[in-house]
Protein backbone atom coordinates (compact mmCIF):
# COMPACT_ATOMS: atom_id res chain seq x y z
CA UNK A 1 0.00 0.00 0.00
CA UNK A 2 1.41 3.39 -0.99
CA UNK A 3 1.88 6.16 1.57
CA UNK A 4 -0.70 8.27 -0.24
CA UNK A 5 -3.31 5.53 -0.08
CA UNK A 6 -2.45 4.94 3.57
CA UNK A 7 -2.99 8.64 4.23
CA UNK A 8 -6.39 8.51 2.56
CA UNK A 9 -7.30 5.54 4.75
CA UNK A 10 -6.50 7.77 7.73
CA UNK A 11 -9.35 9.98 6.52
CA UNK A 12 -11.71 7.04 6.99
CA UNK A 13 -10.33 5.84 10.30
CA UNK A 14 -10.08 9.31 11.88
CA UNK A 15 -13.77 10.26 12.02
CA UNK A 16 -14.86 6.69 12.81
CA UNK A 17 -12.45 6.48 15.74
CA UNK A 18 -13.38 9.98 16.95
CA UNK A 19 -17.09 9.25 17.14
CA UNK A 20 -16.53 5.76 18.56
CA UNK A 21 -14.31 7.04 21.38
CA UNK A 22 -16.84 9.74 22.27
CA UNK A 23 -19.50 7.07 22.58
CA UNK A 24 -17.21 4.74 24.54
CA UNK A 25 -16.04 7.44 26.95
CA UNK A 26 -19.62 8.59 27.46
CA UNK A 27 -20.67 5.05 28.33
CA UNK A 28 -17.87 4.88 30.89
CA UNK A 29 -19.18 7.99 32.62
CA UNK A 30 -22.81 7.39 33.75
CA UNK A 31 -23.03 10.99 34.99
CA UNK A 32 -22.10 12.36 31.56
CA UNK A 33 -24.91 13.62 29.34
CA UNK A 34 -24.42 13.98 25.59
CA UNK A 35 -27.24 16.54 25.72
CA UNK A 36 -25.97 18.98 28.33
CA UNK A 37 -22.22 18.31 28.62
CA UNK A 38 -19.49 19.32 26.21
CA UNK A 39 -17.34 16.68 24.53
CA UNK A 40 -14.25 18.21 26.13
CA UNK A 41 -15.61 17.30 29.56
CA UNK A 42 -14.89 13.67 28.72
CA UNK A 43 -11.20 14.59 28.68
CA UNK A 44 -11.20 17.00 31.62
CA UNK A 45 -8.35 16.78 34.09
CA UNK A 46 -8.79 14.13 36.75
CA UNK A 47 -11.64 12.30 35.03
CA UNK A 48 -11.68 8.53 34.52
CA UNK A 49 -11.76 9.04 30.74
CA UNK A 50 -9.05 11.73 30.59
CA UNK A 51 -6.35 9.52 29.09
CA UNK A 52 -8.67 7.90 26.53
CA UNK A 53 -10.01 11.21 25.26
CA UNK A 54 -6.86 13.34 25.45
CA UNK A 55 -4.52 10.90 23.72
CA UNK A 56 -6.91 8.64 21.84
CA UNK A 57 -9.76 10.88 20.71
CA UNK A 58 -8.07 14.27 20.47
CA UNK A 59 -4.41 13.36 19.98
CA UNK A 60 -4.46 10.27 17.78
CA UNK A 61 -7.43 11.21 15.61
CA UNK A 62 -5.88 14.66 15.18
CA UNK A 63 -2.75 12.95 13.86
CA UNK A 64 -4.89 10.89 11.47
CA UNK A 65 -6.45 14.11 10.14
CA UNK A 66 -2.99 15.58 9.55
CA UNK A 67 -1.94 12.43 7.67
CA UNK A 68 -5.09 12.62 5.54
CA UNK A 69 -4.35 16.26 4.77
CA UNK A 70 -0.81 15.30 3.70
CA UNK A 71 -2.24 12.66 1.37
CA UNK A 72 -4.60 15.24 -0.14
CA UNK A 73 -1.69 17.63 -0.72
CA UNK A 74 0.15 14.85 -2.54
CA UNK A 75 -2.94 13.93 -4.58
CA UNK A 76 -4.39 17.31 -5.57
CA UNK A 77 -1.56 19.39 -6.97
CA UNK A 78 -3.39 21.52 -9.46
CA UNK A 79 -3.96 24.86 -7.77
CA UNK A 80 -3.88 26.95 -4.63
CA UNK A 81 -7.52 26.25 -3.82
CA UNK A 82 -6.99 22.51 -3.31
CA UNK A 83 -3.83 23.27 -1.31
CA UNK A 84 -5.80 25.62 0.93
CA UNK A 85 -8.63 23.13 1.34
CA UNK A 86 -6.22 20.33 2.30
CA UNK A 87 -4.38 22.67 4.67
CA UNK A 88 -7.61 23.43 6.50
CA UNK A 89 -8.10 19.72 7.23
CA UNK A 90 -4.55 19.68 8.55
CA UNK A 91 -5.34 22.63 10.81
CA UNK A 92 -8.41 20.77 12.05
CA UNK A 93 -6.11 17.93 13.06
CA UNK A 94 -3.61 20.25 14.74
CA UNK A 95 -6.47 21.88 16.64
CA UNK A 96 -7.53 18.47 17.93
CA UNK A 97 -3.99 17.61 18.99
CA UNK A 98 -3.65 20.92 20.83
CA UNK A 99 -7.01 20.43 22.53
CA UNK A 100 -5.75 17.07 23.79
CA UNK A 101 -2.41 18.41 25.00
CA UNK A 102 -4.15 21.17 26.95
CA UNK A 103 -7.03 19.45 28.71
CA UNK A 104 -9.82 21.59 30.07
CA UNK A 105 -10.44 22.12 33.78
CA UNK A 106 -13.14 20.05 35.53
CA UNK A 107 -16.45 21.16 34.07
CA UNK A 108 -14.55 23.02 31.34
CA UNK A 109 -15.40 26.29 33.04
CA UNK A 110 -12.15 27.28 34.73
CA UNK A 111 -9.87 30.22 34.06
CA UNK A 112 -6.51 28.43 33.97
CA UNK A 113 -4.05 28.77 31.10
CA UNK A 114 -4.74 25.15 30.14
CA UNK A 115 -8.45 25.92 29.89
CA UNK A 116 -7.79 28.96 27.71
CA UNK A 117 -5.44 27.05 25.41
CA UNK A 118 -7.86 24.14 25.19
CA UNK A 119 -10.61 26.51 24.11
CA UNK A 120 -8.28 28.16 21.59
CA UNK A 121 -7.25 24.88 19.96
CA UNK A 122 -10.79 23.50 20.03
CA UNK A 123 -12.02 26.65 18.28
CA UNK A 124 -9.22 26.32 15.72
CA UNK A 125 -10.21 22.72 15.04
CA UNK A 126 -13.92 23.39 14.64
CA UNK A 127 -13.40 26.54 12.56
CA UNK A 128 -10.93 24.81 10.26
CA UNK A 129 -13.23 21.82 9.84
CA UNK A 130 -16.13 24.05 8.84
CA UNK A 131 -14.02 26.07 6.41
CA UNK A 132 -12.52 22.86 5.00
CA UNK A 133 -15.93 21.44 4.10
CA UNK A 134 -16.91 24.67 2.35
CA UNK A 135 -13.54 25.02 0.61
CA UNK A 136 -13.67 21.47 -0.69
CA UNK A 137 -17.16 22.12 -1.98
CA UNK A 138 -15.82 24.89 -4.18
CA UNK A 139 -12.84 22.74 -5.12
CA UNK A 140 -15.14 19.93 -6.24
CA UNK A 141 -17.10 22.42 -8.33
CA UNK A 142 -13.98 23.76 -10.03
CA UNK A 143 -12.83 20.25 -10.82
CA UNK A 144 -16.18 19.25 -12.32
CA UNK A 145 -17.03 16.64 -9.70
CA UNK A 146 -20.68 15.58 -9.21
CA UNK A 147 -22.82 18.56 -8.24
CA UNK A 148 -24.48 16.82 -5.25
CA UNK A 149 -21.05 16.39 -3.64
CA UNK A 150 -20.41 20.12 -4.03
CA UNK A 151 -23.65 21.07 -2.32
CA UNK A 152 -23.23 18.39 0.32
CA UNK A 153 -19.81 19.77 1.26
CA UNK A 154 -20.90 23.41 1.40
CA UNK A 155 -24.11 22.47 3.20
CA UNK A 156 -22.15 20.48 5.79
CA UNK A 157 -19.99 23.48 6.62
CA UNK A 158 -22.99 25.80 6.93
CA UNK A 159 -24.99 23.31 9.01
CA UNK A 160 -22.07 22.71 11.40
CA UNK A 161 -21.66 26.47 11.81
CA UNK A 162 -25.35 26.84 12.65
CA UNK A 163 -25.12 24.06 15.25
CA UNK A 164 -22.11 25.73 16.89
CA UNK A 165 -23.80 29.12 16.96
CA UNK A 166 -26.82 27.57 18.66
CA UNK A 167 -24.48 25.78 21.08
CA UNK A 168 -22.84 29.10 21.99
CA UNK A 169 -26.14 30.97 22.35
CA UNK A 170 -26.31 31.73 26.06
CA UNK A 171 -30.07 32.40 25.92
CA UNK A 172 -30.88 29.16 24.14
CA UNK A 173 -34.13 27.94 25.80
CA UNK A 174 -33.31 24.31 24.99
CA UNK A 175 -30.29 24.29 27.34
CA UNK A 176 -28.65 21.54 25.29
CA UNK A 177 -25.18 22.79 24.32
CA UNK A 178 -23.77 19.28 24.26
CA UNK A 179 -26.39 18.11 21.79
CA UNK A 180 -25.55 20.82 19.27
CA UNK A 181 -21.80 20.29 19.68
CA UNK A 182 -22.33 16.59 19.03
CA UNK A 183 -24.42 17.40 15.96
CA UNK A 184 -21.75 19.77 14.64
CA UNK A 185 -18.91 17.29 15.04
CA UNK A 186 -21.15 14.50 13.76
CA UNK A 187 -21.97 16.14 10.42
CA UNK A 188 -18.34 17.19 9.91
CA UNK A 189 -17.09 13.69 10.72
CA UNK A 190 -19.59 12.11 8.34
CA UNK A 191 -18.55 14.51 5.57
CA UNK A 192 -14.86 13.64 5.97
CA UNK A 193 -15.70 9.93 6.00
CA UNK A 194 -17.74 10.25 2.78
CA UNK A 195 -14.96 12.27 1.14
CA UNK A 196 -12.19 9.83 2.06
CA UNK A 197 -14.26 6.75 1.22
CA UNK A 198 -15.10 8.28 -2.16
CA UNK A 199 -11.40 8.68 -2.93
CA UNK A 200 -10.72 5.01 -2.19
CA UNK A 201 -13.65 3.83 -4.30
CA UNK A 202 -13.13 6.24 -7.19
CA UNK A 203 -9.43 7.18 -7.27
CA UNK A 204 -9.80 8.43 -10.84
CA UNK A 205 -11.81 11.39 -9.50
CA UNK A 206 -8.67 12.76 -7.90
CA UNK A 207 -6.96 12.89 -11.28
CA UNK A 208 -9.69 14.89 -12.97
CA UNK A 209 -8.91 18.57 -13.41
Amino acid sequence: MSLRRLGIMCGILGPLLWLSLIGMAGAMRPEFSHITHYISELGERGSSTEFLMRYGAFGFTGLLYVCFAAALLATFRDGWYSTLAAGLIGLDGLGRIGAGVFACDPGCGGLSSNQELHHLFATLGFSSGILAAIAWGFTFHRRGWPQPLTWYSVGTGILALIFLLIMSWSRNPLNAPGLFEHLATGVLSLWLLVFAAGLTRHPEQALRR
